[in-house]
Order: structure tokens, then C-alpha cells, then sequence
């Protein structure tokens, strides 16, 4: 599978006609780098095609651009829904062959494998239009490639995640405890929180882990939509986050940061989009508020910061819904022009870096190449559930399988959690969850538990303690089957086959 990463073609395209626009690059062999100036020209896209030769035999496969959605699995080079964000692997024979960009670029960029080559799209824009450089020179991506003498894909990857983060942020604690959410869905309370954080440091009592407990959404006056301030179940924050931290927790919370709806608000404050009351992250007076709810959160003395929706929130639609862009269809500016879309959410990721100092931070709805390096835990995958293991299986278990190689190379990735809401005949047996949680124990990923005190029978209380044991010792966790299934059944654990059955009916 010789390949040529210098020899391109390529084709730059502005609103207009090109006329000052530079596009050029520079090689040590096994990675490109790729730089653009324009002056008057509002570049939009960079389109670069290599030779590449396909064969019926290969199986190949991407990444996805923020969660993944249960969609993720080898497959044939070609055809519709063959748009690959980030980067590809491709298994030929006795043989891997990875392609990509680094992860912190300033640019969105997918590729396409078919019988004429790779194409790779690197989109420039701001908004839904051409981006204004006024003379500026950006590195828009660093590609990288490398082939491998091995048919272990998933080793192959593993190595390659490495080789695309040169700074991985990673946390220096382990990271397992209580998200409230899938058996609250946000009716929850004050009281309810310390319940359950007294119920998570009894389950890890002895195990020399120290628990997180997460006020997931329904905390906040609006349901979602801010202002980030305390409803009447909750009251004061700060008084939870110490009775957490008394109870043998550690205090977390959960926040949108571009909803809001605080009535000093000003229209130019929103992303100008039909019928959009989302912040625009690049208005200086929203980075200002942004940063101050953080300073709130912060001196109410949350310790780990989860923030979601930004991707959705900026761009209108779900990584599900995206294609070869992250742009659908409509008209999209922001206040400042002069900054490409990946810039505005790298500057959006950094500004609430540096606003949580030392506080942990989990990104979810995160563009997952470009929070890489600015937090320390990466939801990979899009909700799990309490009430229905399909979901479960459909979202937990294929985003660990397929995105597992990202673990430790990107950031400390988080499958999501197991969703316990006992009780009802409607919600998912025991029986099923337990595999759930058994396959997370060992995967060396974030172990985060949705149950209150009313719904730990005592069998839960065991198999979940046991659980934290497990977690709290080294294990090496490799998907098998992924070839196959996007839901692996065959894992290995340590070494050793086993078996997880995802069906239902299964005993």
C-alpha cells in the first residue's frame, strides 16, 4: 500500500474568484502540513486528492465528528455515507494503513475513500461563509499517515491516536462516581444529590477510590436554557458542593455555556441564525459571561465542570446529521468573520480552559479532535439510557469499541454511564445493566453510574462495588469482533476471550 503524502492535487475555492489566495505545504515524508494566506479572497474550502489504489478486500474505518451515534463500523471503501471526519483506517490483508490530521487544526477536515483515490475536504469557513484573513497565515492541518505489517486494526489505531495528539490532557485521579441523570432526567433535588453521593462513597468504601458525584441537568432556573443560577430544589450550590465533598465525594456539575437566557442579553450576543438564541461564542461580552458562570461554579466549589451542547448549539445539528461538513444547509455568521469554524471552537475550548484553572472537565457534544488537549474527559458517544438497553448497547458499546483507541491518546474517553433505574417492569433489568457495567469496570475509561438510593437492591450495591474494585486495578480491554458487528459481543480481558451477550433475551 505504498503511498505518496506529497503527491496531491488540490483545488482552493473562495466566495468569487481566487485571486490572492495561497494555499502551499511542507513534508518530512510521513506528514503534511498545510498552510492558506488570502488577503481580499474569503476562502471557504481546500479540496486535496491523492492516488490511492482500492481492492474488494479492504475494510475501512472513520472517525466521527463530535459524539458518535452508534454508527461506527468497518466497511467497504465507497458508497453513500462514506464521509470520514478526522481520520481512516484501512485493513488490507496482513496489513493496516492509517490516514489523518492532527487534532487541535484549524480547520474541519473528512476524507473520502473510493476506486479514485482519497479525497480530503478542508473547510475554512466562518459560518456558512468564506472566512476573512485580511493577510493572515493559518497551518490549517497537519496530515499524518503510516502503515503498519499487522492485520490488528485496533492495535494499529491505538498506535496512530497517538501519533495525531502530541499533548493529551488527562486526569491525574481515576475518574468513577454518580451522574444523576439517567434516573432523574432532571427532576431531581438538593437532597436527592447528597443521597446519592453518601451512596457513592459507600460503594467505593475499601476500594481506595474517591468518588465523583455529578449534578447533571435540572439544577438551573430554565431547564437547559440558563440563566446558571439555582431553581427552588436546589438553592444553595455552594452548600451542595460542600455536602457532597462531606459525604465523601467529589463535587461536579453540569452546564450549557451558549444557552442562556439572562435578560442583559443583547441580539448581537446571538449567533445570527433564523429563528437561533444561542450565544455566539466570538462576541467578547459573551466570553466575559461565560467565564464569569465558570468563575461562579468555580467558587461554589465544584471541582469537575461537564459542558455540553456547544457543537449543536453552534452549528444547528447533531454529528449524526452531518456529512462532509458540519455546516447544514441556511445562512451562518458570527460577530467576528475573521476566524474559521475550527478556530471559533478551539477559542471557545480554551476560553473555558482556562476559566475551570484546576477544575476537571468533561466535553460533551465536543468535537472530539479539537477538545483533544483542552479536557481531560471526552463523552465519545451520543446518551446511553435507563430505560432502554437497545440504547445502551447502540451508543455505549460501539463508541467504546470503535473510539477505545482514543483512550489515554486524546483524552480519558467516557462511553457514558450506566443508567439504573430499577423498580419498573419497563426499565432494563438488572441482568442486562450488569454486563454494561462489567464491560466498563475493565475498559480503563470513565465508570460513571446513574442510581439513587432507592433503586440499589442489594444485589446492585454488591455487583457495583465490586465494579470499583475492578476499576481501581490495571486492566488491558481489546474489542474483538469489530470487523463484524458495529457491537462487539467477543472482547478480550486481559488477555482472555469473554463473551458479552447484548441480546435481551440473553441469560
Amino acid at each position: 500500500m505504498l503511498f505518496d503524502i506529497a503527491g496531491f492535487e488540490y483545488e482552493t475555492v473562495c466566495e468569487g474568484a481566487v485571486t490572492d489566495t495561497e494555499f502551499w505545504t511542507s513534508t518530512d515524508g510521513e506528514t503534511l502540513s498545510a498552510f492558506l494566506r488570502a488577503g481580499k479572497d474569503r476562502p471557504m474550502f481546500v479540496k486535496l486528492k491523492w492516488a490511492f489504489g482500492c481492492d474488494g478486500d479492504m475494510l475501512v474505518l472513520g472517525d466521527a465528528w463530535e459524539r458518535s451515534y452508534g454508527d461506527l463500523r468497518f466497511r467497504r471503501p465507497g458508497g453513500d455515507g462514506d464521509a470520514m471526519p478526522w481520520y481512516f483506517t484501512v485493513r488490507s490483508g496482513e496489513k493496516n494503513f492509517c490516514f489523518g490530521v492532527k487534532t487541535g487544526c484549524s480547520s474541519f477536515v473528512s476524507f473520502r475513500l473510493g476506486e479514485d483515490g482519497i479525497a480530503a475536504l478542508i473547510d475554512v469557513r466562518n459560518g456558512s461563509r468564506g472566512v476573512r484573513l485580511d493577510g493572515r497565515e493559518v497551518c490549517l492541518a497537519t496530515f499524518v499517515y503510516k502503515e503498519y505489517d499487522s492485520p490488528d486494526s485496533f492495535a494499529c489505531l491505538r498506535d496512530f491516536c497517538r501519533r495525531l495528539c502530541d499533548k493529551p490532557m488527562l486526569p491525574d485521579i481515576p475518574v468513577i462516581g454518580g451522574n444523576n441523570w439517567y434516573y432523574a432526567y432532571g427532576n431531581s433535588s438538593f437532597d436527592e444529590i447528597v443521597s446519592d453521593a453518601k451512596l457513592q462513597a459507600e460503594l467505593a468504601a475499601g476500594t481506595g477510590l474517591t468518588p465523583f458525584e455529578v449534578v447533571d441537568d435540572g439544577w438551573e432556573i430554565g431547564s437547559t436554557e440558563g440563566p446558571w443560577l439555582p431553581n427552588e430544589r436546589f438553592g444553595d450550590m455552594a452548600r451542595l458542593a460542600s455536602e457532597i465533598e462531606k459525604a465523601g465525594a467529589i463535587p461536579g456539575i453540569w452546564y450549557r455555556p451558549l444557552a442562556n437566557e439572562r435578560e442583559d442579553i443583547t441580539p448581537d450576543m446571538r449567533i445570527a441564525r433564523e429563528g437561533e438564541r444561542r450565544l455566539d461564542p466570538t462576541h467578547p461580552a459573551v466570553k466575559e459571561l461565560i467565564k464569569e458562570d465558570i468563575k461562579r461554579m468555580r467558587a461554589w466549589g465544584y471541582r469537575l465542570l461537564k459542558h455540553d451542547f456547544s457543537t449543536y448549539d453552534i452549528f444547528g445539528s447533531w454529528g449524526k446529521d452531518m456529512g462532509d461538513t458540519v455546516i447544514g444547509d441556511g445562512d451562518l455568521t458570527f460577530y467576528n468573520d475573521g476566524r474559521t469554524n475550527a478556530e471559533i471552537v478551539l477559542d471557545l475550548y480554551r476560553l473555558i480552559r482556562e476559566a475551570c484553572g484546576d477544575m476537571l472537565i468533561i466535553g460533551c457534544n465536543t468535537v472530539s479532535h479539537l477538545c483533544a488537549g483542552l479536557v481531560e474527559i471526552n463523552r465519545t458517544g451520543d446518551d446511553t439510557s435507563g430505560r432502554e438497553f437497545s440504547r445502551t448497547v447502540k451508543m455505549g458499546v460501539n463508541t467504546l469499541a470503535f473510539r477505545l483507541a482514543q483512550n489515554g491518546a486524546f483524552y480519558l474517553a467516557d462511553a457514558d454511564c450506566v443508567g439504573i433505574m430499577g423498580g419498573q417492569d419497563e426499565n432494563i433489568p438488572w441482568r442486562l445493566n450488569k454486563r454494561w457495567l462489567d464491560l466498563l469496570s475493565v475498559s480503563g475509561t470513565a465508570l460513571f453510574v446513574s442510581c439513587n438510593r432507592a433503586s440499589a437492591t442489594d444485589e446492585i450495591r454488591r455487583d457495583l462495588h465490586e465494579a470499583y474494585k475492578r476499576y481501581s486495578r490495571p486492566h488491558t480491554l481489546v474489542p474483538l469482533d469489530i470487523y463484524e458487528t458495529p457491537t462487539p459481543r467477543r472482547w478480550s480481558v486481559d488477555g482472555t476471550e469473554t463473551v458479552f451477550d447484548w441480546e435481551q433475551n440473553g441469560k
